[in-house]
């Protein structure tokens, strides 16, 4: 699953208490797929050649509540969108006519939100807003729900696996002041975790495939690793060093909370505690994935 550095960075400074400051709806059947930015860029769109001004920047003062938080870092002004299309118009013109296929997918999706309700009763259901942004999002969280770049959609069968992984962000409690490369690889890992526990949908199988492979130089590197607040290599970027793919984070922090899930004895009550961690080390430790790498 594609994710850019802001995408993540920004997902992961709201808490599931920011989240719930707005009353969302706790019964899956109510959750909503917002499609009408989609709709606007393409009226701005088609309006590129014969509008006397930048049509975006109607896109952006129509746009829904969800578009306004995908504007700060991403989008950033109508201008820097136009100069985005303009420059990558062919690759625009590729989504054309997505909205219909994301209504359809919406009804496919209902049974995987009722999952999550059986292994998370206190979850709540966001709308999940389509915007079309810049290419350097594809997903992420708001206060106001779950915010999807739809330009970024190049296959329409990891949509759901994406859309599953940003619900449960939304509902993961989140660390409190600075983080560090092990809180950030256990809130993404078990992001993918329940995500595939609802869906049956397994996330970044590039990065799942060279971890298995590498699994022993890979988990002594991270245990020297994981207080640091330096993520090169792991989260948001590689540094070149080896020709290892992005997010290895989300793949050791999979399989940390996959371990920790397997131990519990009541399994819902595990998914509770995974998306409720207060204390990372102490998580790492009943996990015992890297008991024998740690000192």
């Amino acid at each position: 699953m594609n994710r850019i550095i802001i995408s993540i960075l920004i997902v992961l400074s709201f808490t599931k208490m920011i989240g719930q400051e707005k009353i969302f709806p706790k019964d899956p059947q109510e959750i909503i797929f917002e499609t009408s930015d989609i709709q606007n860029f393409w009226k701005a769109f088609d309006e590129i050649e014969s509008s006397s001004e930048n049509p975006f920047k109607r896109y952006i003062k129509n746009g829904t509540i969800g578009l306004q938080g995908f504007i700060p870092n991403r989008i950033i002004s109508a201008d820097a969108l136009l100069k985005m299309v303009t420059n990558r118009r062919k690759d625009y013109e590729k989504i054309r006519g997505i909205e219909e296929k994301i209504k359809k997918l919406e009804k496919k999706m209902k049974p995987y939100f009722y999952a999550l309700e059986y292994w998370y009763p206190y979850a709540v259901y966001p709308p999940v807003y389509f915007v079309v942004g810049r290419f350097n999002s594809g997903g992420t969280i708001s206060q106001n729900g779950l915010l999807i770049g739809t330009e970024k959609i190049t296959n329409l069968e990891e949509l759901p696996g994406l859309i599953i992984h940003e619900s449960i962000h939304f509902q993961q409690k989140s660390p409190e002041g600075e983080t560090n490369l092990l809180q950030q690889a256990i809130l993404e890992g078990a992001a993918d975790f329940v995500a595939e526990l609802v869906s049956g949908i397994k996330g970044n199988q590039q990065a799942n495939k060279y971890g298995n492979k590498h699994k022993e130089e890979l988990c002594k590197e991270f245990v020297e690793r994981m207080h640091e607040k330096d993520m090169e290599d792991w989260l948001y970027g590689t540094s070149g060093k080896d020709n290892r793919p992005n997010d290895l984070g989300y793949w050791i922090g999979y399989e940390i909370v996959k371990s920790y899930f397997e131990k519990a004895v009541n399994k819902k009550l595990a998914v509770n505690h995974i998306l409720n961690i207060e204390d990372y080390d102490k998580f790492l430790k009943e996990s015992e994935y890297l008991r024998e790498y740690i000192k």
